[in-house]
């Protein structure tokens, strides 16, 4: 029988890890999740008996741990998920950013690539654009960076790292990942996401309040973060290998406005104020051509869809309390 090819995610308890964790498990892969569990470890539960499954309660920043992880195992992969996850968070916590998202990402890189791991892949953020010159283009995978927060600085500060400070190997194949805005439901689920927040506000009959309603930005389902995932793993090293991949569908590409009339179209009774806000540091519209055309990855899911299921599972009380700070990375105040 053929040894399944073994992966290790980094951050797999979390928003996007814990079904990334469920879809390489279906893919017919081993699947180690290394995670601190800073968000509880609930969304592992349901594969916690699989035979194919792995946990180790380690922190990306526990040098000493990881190395026992890497001794003790042979990675296939590793996709590098662990991070302190969004602007706020990385304002909020700016020196453990600096340390997760940079120094123990270095370290966690340098430990992949010394213990044979083929593939590496790395989550980064289409943040990295900033704002467009020109509000008529979409951005693309050459396109100048302009990182405008701590949280996209050190996204852009790794990605230098993995593409012009390490001698390239033939035999080791890193590759990056820039992600649209993530929305939808998870295992570890989050109300701090612009959709699933806007959705969540008008299920419980609040008033949304909208501040810079023009401002553009792409938008890509939870699940279709774990396709594109999967689809790096599959393709061949030439492919992939130094190289970067915008995530999602030109045709996802949002202004706050533009969300809001897709949320009236299923909530027609909602109540919204638009509040005038004239600068927002961040303003992109991003095309994803390459990464349909080069590694053939095609979205599942679009923003309507994820607003139709996140009212759903506030209707139906799959969750009871979306209010709760277990569904928010930073304090939330009800």
């Amino acid at each position: 029988m053929k040894k399944k090819q073994s992966i290790l995610v980094t951050g797999g308890a979390g928003y996007v890890g814990s079904g990334l964790l469920r879809q390489l498990l279906f893919e017919g892969y081993s699947v180690t999740c290394l995670d601190n569990l800073s968000f509880g470890g609930e969304s592992l539960i349901d594969i916690w008996h699989n035979k194919d499954f792995k946990f180790v309660n380690c922190d990306i920043n526990n040098n000493s741990n990881l190395e026992k992880v890497f001794l003790q195992n042979d990675f296939y992969a590793v996709i590098h998920l662990a991070a302190i996850v969004g602007d706020p968070a990385c304002k909020l916590y700016p020196d453990l950013a600096h340390k997760s998202n940079w120094t123990s990402s270095v370290a966690l890189f340098k430990k992949s690539k010394l213990a044979g791991v083929s593939k590496f892949i790395f989550a980064s953020t289409c943040s990295n654009y900033g704002k467009m010159d020109n509000k008529q283009d979409y951005v693309t995978e050459n396109s100048k960076l302009a990182p405008i927060s701590l949280y996209a600085e050190l996204k852009v500060k790794f990605e230098n790292y993995i593409l012009n400070y390490i001698d390239k190997d033939s035999s080791f194949s890193p590759t990056i990942l820039r992600f649209s805005t993530v929305y939808g439901i998870s295992p570890r689920m989050r109300f701090d996401l612009t959709v699933n927040e806007f959705t969540k506000d008008l299920v419980l009959g609040k008033e949304l309040v909208i501040f810079g309603e023009q401002f553009y930005r792409p938008y890509c389902h939870v699940k279709d973060f774990s396709n594109a995932f999967i689809s790096v793993l599959k393709s061949p090293v030439e492919k992939v290998a130094y190289n970067i991949f915008n995530v999602g569908d030109t045709e996802e590409n949002y202004t706050k406005k533009m969300i809001v009339n897709e949320l009236l179209k299923i909530l027609p009774n909602s109540k919204i104020k638009y509040v005038k806000k004239d600068e927002d540091p961040r303003d992109y519209k991003v095309n994803f051509d390459k990464i349909k055309n080069e590694l053939g990855f095609k979205i599942s899911k679009r923003v309507p869809d994820g607003i139709r299921e996140i009212k759903r599972i506030i209707q139906e009380n799959l969750i009871r309390d979306p209010e709760d700070q277990k569904y928010y990375n930073i304090p939330h105040g009800r």
